[in-house]
C-alpha cells in the first residue's frame, strides 16, 4: 500500500477510534491498488454483521455476467434464504458476514459466492481461518486477540500462521497480502513477533471418558487398554511434561465409577446395560442411560422426546430464563420427570469428580417448538439466540437422538420414536443440500 493509503489511515484512525472503520472506503482503496477479494478478521460475530451494514449498497459493483445466475441458482434450491437480512448486502454490496452465529446454510451461500469470485469482502471471526478456503488475495486484521471461549486472550502463532496463510489465491496469485489495521485492540508489535515465530506444536486432546471407556471395554481388556495408552502421542506428551502417564489413572477412575453404577461387572466386563450404554457416543451418555433404565423419557410424542434430550446435548453456557407458567404442562411434566430421574447420579458423578451440567429449560422449550411446527423467526425471537446457535442446538440434538434410535433390541419403542423425533427437526433451514 502506498503513501496515500498510510496517509489517509493516518488521517482518520482517531475519528473511529472506538468504532468500527468505513469498511467501504477501506474496500474502495483496496480496490485500487488491486487488493481484492479480502478477507477482513474481526473481533467478534456482532462486528461482522455490522461490518456488513456499513457497506454501501450500489447496483454497479462490476457484474460479471454469472453472479445473479450463480445466487438465484442457489436461493432457487433454498428459498428460505431469500428472506436472508444480509441477501441485499451480499447482491448490491458484494461482501458477506462469515461466522458461527449464522445458518449452515447462509454460511454456505457465502463460501459458494466467495469461491466464485462474486465478493469483493467477507468479514469473519478467526474461526473461520482453520475451516474454510475462502480463495482471497489480502487478509485484514484488526486485532491481534481472540476469544477462546472464555475471554479475549493475545493471538498464538498458530492461529495467526492460519489467518494469514489464506493470503493469495492459488494459481492466480504469486504473493499473498497482508494488512494489520491500527485500533484499539491491535497491538503492532505483537503481530511482528508473531510473524516472526513457529505456529505452536501440536498438542494431543485425548481424554477419557465414559464414551470411550465403554466402548474400548467391547473389545479389550483393561491390560490391553493401557498397553494402547502406553503407545499414544497423548501418553508420550504426559510423560515428556509430567515424568508419568494420567490417561490410564483417568481411565481407572471412569472404570471404577461404572462399576459403582452397574455398567461393568467385577471382572471388568460390561454388563447387559454396559453393552447398549456403549452404543449412545454421546458428551452424557450415563445421563441418557439413566432416563432409559428409569423409562423416564415420553414415548408417545416425538415434540416431547425431542425437547427433553436438547439438554443433554447443549455444551455451552449461553442461558436463557424461561416462565414455567408459560410452559405447556405436558412439556413442564416431561422435563421434571427427566429432571429428577438424573439428579441423584449427577451427585454421585460430581462427588466422584466429575464434570456435570444442570439441565438448561429453555433448550428443551425452543425444541419442543421447533419440533411442533413453530415459525423459526419466532423462536429466535423468543430466545434472543443467533440462527447458527439454535441450528447447533437443533443438529447436536439430532445427533443424540440418532444414538437412541440405534438401541432398537433392547429399547424398541423409544428408538422408533427417536427416529420420528429425529425427522421432525432436521428440516429447512437447518439441513441443506
Amino acid at each position: 500500500m502506498n503513501d496515500t493509503a498510510i496517509s489517509w489511515l493516518e488521517k482518520n484512525r482517531r475519528s473511529f477510534r472506538g468504532k468500527l472503520p468505513p469498511f467501504d472506503t477501506i474496500i474502495e482503496i483496496m480496490r485500487k491498488f488491486n487488493l481484492l477479494p479480502a478477507i477482513f478478521f474481526l473481533k467478534s460475530r456482532g462486528d461482522c454483521d455490522a461490518a456488513v451494514n456499513l457497506c454501501k449498497l450500489t447496483s454497479d459493483r462490476g457484474n460479471n455476467g454469472h453472479f445473479e445466475k450463480d445466487l438465484n441458482g442457489i436461493l432457487e434450491h433454498h428459498p428460505y434464504l431469500k428472506k436472508h437480512k444480509q441477501l441485499q448486502r451480499l447482491r448490491y454490496s458484494r461482501v458477506g458476514a462469515h461466522h458461527g452465529g449464522q445458518l449452515p446454510a447462509w454460511k454456505s451461500v457465502v463460501e459458494t459466492m466467495m469461491k466464485g469470485e462474486h465478493l469483493d469482502a467477507v468479514f469473519a471471526t478467526s474461526t473461520v481461518a482453520a475451516g474454510v478456503n475462502f480463495p482471497a488475495r489480502a487478509v485484514v486484521l484488526f486485532n491481534s486477540d481472540q476469544f477462546n471461549g472464555h475471554e479475549f486472550v493475545p493471538l498464538d502463532a498458530t492461529a495467526f500462521h492460519q489467518m494469514t496463510g489464506r493470503a493469495g489465491r492459488r494459481g492466480q496469485d504469486k504473493i499473498g497480502f497482508m494488512m494489520a489495521f491500527p485500533g484499539k485492540f491491535m497491538d503492532l508489535m505483537h503481530i511482528r513477533k508473531l510473524y516472526f515465530s513457529r505456529p505452536e506444536k501440536i498438542t494431543s486432546r485425548l481424554r477419557s471418558d465414559f464414551s470411550m471407556t465403554l466402548n474400548l471395554l467391547l473389545s479389550h481388556t483393561p491390560e490391553g487398554i493401557k498397553d494402547i495408552f502406553e503407545r499414544s502421542f497423548a501418553d508420550y506428551q504426559h510423560r515428556k511434561k509430567k515424568g508419568k502417564t494420567t490417561l490410564w489413572k483417568d481411565f481407572n477412575r471412569h472404570l471404577d465409577f461404572l462399576k459403582a453404577e452397574g455398567f461393568v461387572d467385577k471382572e471388568n466386563r460390561l454388563t447387559e446395560d454396559g453393552v447398549w450404554a456403549s452404543q449412545l457416543k454421546l458428551d452424557q451418555p450415563l445421563l441418557i442411560a439413566q432416563c432409559l433404565r428409569d423409562d423416564s423419557f415420553p414415548y408417545e410424542n416425538e415434540a416431547l422426546l425431542a425437547a427433553v434430550i436438547a439438554p443433554f446435548a447443549y455444551d455451552r453456557s449461553y442461558n436463557i430464563t424461561i416462565s414455567r407458567t408459560s410452559l405447556p404442562k405436558r412439556l413442564r411434566k416431561a422435563f421434571d420427570r427427566v429432571s429428577k430421574s438424573t439428579e441423584l447420579l449427577s451427585k454421585r458423578m460430581t462427588a466422584a469428580g466429575f464434570d456435570t451440567a444442570p439441565l438448561p429449560l429453555w433448550t428443551s422449550t425452543a425444541i419442543y417448538s421447533w419440533a411442533a411446527g413453530t415459525e423459526w423467526n419466532r423462536i429466535v425471537q423468543r430466545t434472543k439466540i443467533a440462527d447458527g446457535d439454535l441450528a447447533m442446538l437443533i443438529s447436536r440434538t439430532a445427533d443424540s437422538l440418532n444414538q437412541i434410535a440405534s438401541l432398537k433390541d433392547t429399547h424398541p419403542q423409544t428408538a422408533s420414536l427417536a427416529a420420528t423425533a429425529r425427522r421432525a427437526i432436521l428440516r429447512e433451514p437447518v439441513v441443506f443440500d
